[in-house]
């Protein structure tokens, strides 16, 4: 499975409008996008104008096919106005236990 998480930080006053893009981004990514496993939006403990996206995907290339989609274009096309990010925390594969995996 491949991961990725990222940081946005947000103006106070634009905060709503990027959870709304974010939310729809990831509400329709999951229905859209057969190789999506996870979208989470999650707001940072300390400061609640930084967000991170903590997606997981099949592969790199469903991944690949997210970026080329249309809910990803809308989303950026909304807030890259007011966003400072992505900044890249996570991007890889996760690597599997074998002795998990049998167990299952």
């Amino acid at each position: 499975m491949y991961h990725i998480a990222v940081s946005f930080d947000i103006p106070a006053d634009k905060r709503q409008e990027f959870i709304d893009a974010a939310l729809e981004d990831g509400r329709l990514s999951d229905r859209d996008e057969p190789g999506t496993q996870r979208f989470e939006l999650i707001t940072d403990a300390e400061n609640p104008n930084r967000f991170y996206l903590n997606e997981a995907y099949d592969d790199e290339a469903a991944f690949d096919v997210h970026c080329q989609g249309e809910h990803f274009a809308k989303f950026f096309s909304i807030i890259e106005k007011f966003a400072e990010g992505p900044t890249w925390l996570i991007k890889g594969t996760r690597v599997e236990d074998p002795a998990l995996v049998a167990s299952k």
